[in-house]
């Protein structure tokens, strides 16, 4: 038996550095997935395409890790990197964008991720571990846009 948890996360900011610059970091996702709080490994799997595995974590016998895979699509432009779900690689699907758009003396950056996340466990602890994992992940992704941000010399 397994439990779907539904993620829907949506963040717009400014940043100091010039929309090139801030679009070569975002566009290579080596460098932007450095950014990312606890990745135990990004994977290329070629075409554009990269499997993350975050790191393990639980409490006692109970022990989840999230794995994904995304096809990535950038549009230097349209100021875009776009991510798709790949199918069959590990326990979740994972979507989003990046919107870049430079400005005289900033960059903004709109932000949107969508994620669904089957995780191995009893239909009755969904009401518990459902708010658990998307407070987790919601603090994982502030905690990449702060740590952005700073590459970025900070908020405008």
């Amino acid at each position: 038996m397994a439990i779907t948890v539904e993620i829907d996360l949506g963040f717009e900011f400014d940043v100091k550095a010039k929309a090139d610059e801030v679009f070569d970091v975002l566009s290579d996702v080596p460098t932007s997935a450095s950014h990312f709080p606890k990745v135990d490994a990004l994977v290329d799997l070629g075409g554009g395409r990269y499997r993350w595995e975050m790191e393990k974590i639980g409490v006692g016998s109970v022990q989840l890790q999230t794995i994904y895979a995304s096809k990535y699509v950038s549009n230097r432009a349209n100021g875009s990197v776009v991510w798709t779900p790949v199918a069959g690689e590990g326990n979740a699907l994972v979507s989003g964008s990046w919107q870049i758009k430079g400005g005289k003396k900033s960059t903004n950056l709109v932000l949107q991720i969508q994620g669904k996340l089957d995780l191995p466990l009893p239909g009755l602890m969904k009401m518990v571990v459902a708010p658990l994992v998307e407070s987790e992940f919601e603090k994982m992704v502030e905690q990449y846009i702060a740590n952005l941000t700073k590459r970025f010399g900070g908020e405008v």
